[in-house]
């Protein structure tokens, strides 16, 4: 059975393959899977029809026969796990990447996402302004300080690529234009060795070309 994920009709990031339907897409590529898009607009995401499939009323959700889920961590644990290629078969090892799953959404991903929405959420506040850019900026590199050590100049961060590495190396991307992942050599080549995969460059093709449909249409 051929799942189905949605996507944002049109993607805020711009065609970046930032959006997190990417980690889905990639997760499918990588493991031989085809699948179904549904496109849905913002408010059709606020829907009784979308929110039965996703309580918070986000993308992406996964459908497959009678199974339906929603937050992209879960859906590509999901796909690991029913599939061959993306947790190892040793437990300890499998153990290890699903570790890493959870140390990319929750330790992280968290100050990346406040840097990205303070300019947002926060510009009309008294107390913002460089200096509290810069305490993100130094949360963030905080916890790169702490990754890149950890990864050295391995390729990936247990041995073979794994669902941790492509959900580490989904995060990373999001501080494109920040500045601050170029300061980490071994990490920068990191997501440069993730975004080379045939399976990444499938899924980037394919966002982008939704996001391009809707462009011009």
């Amino acid at each position: 059975m051929i799942p189905t994920i949605t996507a944002f009709e049109r993607s805020p990031d711009g065609g970046k393959g930032q959006a997190r339907d990417m980690r889905v897409r990639w997760a499918l590529e990588e493991v031989g899977q085809p699948y179904d898009v549904r496109l849905v607009s913002f408010s059709e995401m606020k829907e009784p029809a979308h929110r039965a499939l996703h309580p918070f009323g986000q993308i992406p959700t996964y459908e497959e026969g009678d199974l339906a889920l929603f937050e992209s961590g879960a859906i590509v644990f999901h796909i690991a796990e029913r599939h061959g290629g993306l947790l190892p078969d040793d437990a300890n090892a499998r153990a290890r990447a699903i570790t890493w799953m959870f140390a990319a959404l929750n330790t992280v991903e968290p100050p990346i996402v406040e840097r990205e929405q303070a300019p947002y959420v926060e510009r009309n506040e008294a107390w913002y302004g460089k200096e509290r850019l810069s305490f993100l900026d130094d949360r963030i590199r905080a916890r790169l300080n702490e990754l890149s050590r950890r990864l050295g100049d391995a390729d990936w961060l247990d041995s073979a690529f794994s669902a941790g590495d492509l959900m580490m190396v989904m995060v990373l991307r999001r501080l494109e234009g920040m500045g601050i992942l170029e300061e980490y050599p071994n990490l920068s080549a990191y997501v440069a060795r993730g975004e080379s995969r045939p399976a990444f460059k499938r899924a980037f093709d394919a966002q982008l070309a939704v996001f391009t449909a809707a462009l011009n249409g």
